[in-house]
């Protein structure tokens, strides 16, 4: 599967996005407006203009939106989610080449909000996983103490884990220790 640029952008994004929710004890990653700020800078979110708490607000749902495709049982299920993510953000696609970025393409309206901006873009880059038949590869870590959202880019499909360095490590040390303390009897 071809990813560009810009679609990965994406993809990092809406990963990013979903894994700030707050789950147990980790707490809320877009806590206010300073925090939506920050991620925006680090992804490079064009045309935002000034966020506000409004903003804060509407991207903190379409985080909730955007965690159930991940948690989609099959590709129709993901379909109708993200169907609905870019039809409510009023699609716009249009092909811009700023920043010294070669030829891509916006989905979002012009003077788009940062949660439209959001469910366009990021919205297609998983359309074109469902597409492609990969929605398989949108998943969840799946180390017991950790369900942070990762899209599975391996040649075979076989990534396990959000970050093999520490969830799966951690795993994997954990299980040697049992075999190993059972051999020890």
């Amino acid at each position: 599967m071809l990813i560009t640029h810009d679609t990965r952008c994406a993809l990092d994004a809406v990963v990013d996005l979903v894994n700030t929710a707050p789950e147990d004890d980790t707490p809320d990653g877009l806590a206010n407006v300073a925090a939506l700020h920050d991620f925006v800078g680090k992804h490079e979110i064009s045309d935002v203009g000034t966020l506000s708490e409004l903003d804060l607000s509407a991207v903190r749902k379409i985080r909730g939106r955007f965690a159930g495709i991940f948690a989609a049982p099959d590709a129709h299920s993901a379909a109708v989610l993200i169907n609905e993510l870019v039809a409510a953000a009023g699609t716009t696609p249009r092909l811009t080449d700023h920043d010294g970025y070669d030829w891509h393409v916006h989905y979002f309206a012009p003077g788009a909000s940062v949660a439209d901006h959001l469910a366009a873009d990021c919205g297609m880059a998983l359309a074109f996983f469902v597409v492609a038949g990969e929605q398989e590869r949108l998943r969840r870590c799946e180390a017991p103490d950790c369900r942070r959202a990762f899209v599975d880019l391996s040649r075979n499909r076989s990534r396990r884990y959000c970050d093999s360095r520490t969830c799966g490590n951690r795993l994997h040390v954990a299980a040697y220790r049992a075999r190993r303390k059972e051999a020890a009897g």
